[in-house]
């Protein structure tokens, strides 16, 4: 019982710290998993004797410009989509009247009656003055992100430059060497296994984004290739992904179109495709190797959103990747193992 109370002990402690550490320690999570996604290629360019720091930046700049160039390919119909925003909440607002003014007669009944027996309203909360300008309030909102990506960029650099031979230095500090290259051999599994489905998952996302922007087309959508691009990205975040670009499409569909019928096209084509992609592609292509349980998927997404928001959505699965790699290769990870397989082991599988 002492010892299930100080691991509970402990275990609230690393939450806690996490939860409000979470400023240090989201960007150095993130620079361990774009390390793990890019070191395959690193590896690769090293095995031809080019050194692993300029192979390194070299794919690290081939990757900062092709966001760059995503980003500038579809800012034109983005600043569209938001200079409209205002005749477009005025569309939706024109099209969704009757459930609103039904909302508006059940507002105005409960708040009637919550308010008898009242005489005196609450005095107005005074307008607190603008004390900053613009410019300033810009720089106080982009500095923590900026300096957060700075961050990732400089500690991503440094991992793939320093690549196994730093892991082996650092592991072998703190174990002997039978440890630590047992150690560097499951971090090299690691970070197979995470590269394999970042990269798996990264060809099947593109072909939902590249399918979902020629359905689009097809159905008349304004701006096709920015809807297959934001749901190619959004599938990057498992269940939620999914779901946030069809209530996008159907909300662009409600104000593109004037019959229903078009709208029920929009929304059941990208249906047809998520639900071909999340049935048979992915499990087909990634599941077979994972056999993770969907249960823990979900619940890992949940805290991870819980405790570090975005980040945290991102890196929970391959976290429990990771961990059930470190599991397979652990004498006593079993228990583990079972705990986040899809199907449990049975002593042969050994």
């Amino acid at each position: 019982m002492k010892v299930t109370g100080v691991r509970l002990l402990v275990a609230g402690a690393i939450g806690l710290l996490l939860y409000f550490g979470h400023v240090a320690f989201v960007p150095v999570a993130l620079a361990l998993l774009l390390a793990l996604v890019l070191s395959g290629p690193v590896e690769a360019l090293h095995a031809w004797r080019v050194p692993r720091s300029i192979s390194a930046a070299v794919l690290l700049i081939v990757v900062l410009a092709s966001f760059a160039a995503a980003a500038a390919f579809l800012s034109a119909p983005a600043q569209q989509w938001f200079a409209s925003a205002p005749h477009t909440l005025r569309l939706i607002e024109k099209k969704i009247r009757p459930v609103e003014q039904i909302m508006s007669k059940i507002d105005t009944l409960r708040n009637s009656a919550g308010n008898i027996g009242s005489t005196a309203h609450a005095p107005p909360p005074p307008v607190a003055a603008l004390e900053e300008s613009t410019t300033e309030m810009l720089l106080d909102v982009t500095r923590g992100p900026l300096l957060s990506s700075v961050t990732v960029i400089i500690l991503t650099l440094f991992l793939l430059s320093g690549g196994p031979p730093m892991l082996a230095r650092m592991t072998s500090a703190f174990a002997d060497d039978l440890n630590s290259a047992h150690i560097t051999t499951v971090i090299e599994k690691v970070r197979r296994e995470v590269g394999r489905f970042y990269v798996t998952t990264a060809l099947i996302n593109v072909g939902l984004g590249v399918a979902t922007s020629f359905v689009m087309m097809w159905c008349g959508m304004p701006n096709p290739f920015l809807w297959g691009t934001m749901a190619g990205v959004l599938n990057f975040i498992p269940y939620l992904g999914s779901t946030v670009t069809l209530i996008v499409l159907t909300v662009v569909a409600i104000v593109s179109f004037e019959g229903l019928g078009r709208v029920i096209a929009v929304a059941g084509s990208y249906v047809a495709l998520a639900t071909i992609e999340g049935q048979f592609v992915q499990p087909l292509l990634v599941g077979r190797r994972l056999q993770l349980n969907p249960m823990l998927v979900f619940l890992a997404l949940w805290f991870g959103g819980l405790f570090w928001g975005v980040a945290g959505i991102i890196l929970a699965t391959p976290t429990l990747v990771a961990l059930k790699v470190v599991a397979e290769n652990a004498s006593a990870g079993r228990p583990l193992v079972n705990f986040l397989s899809l199907h449990a082991l049975s002593p042969s599988d050994d």
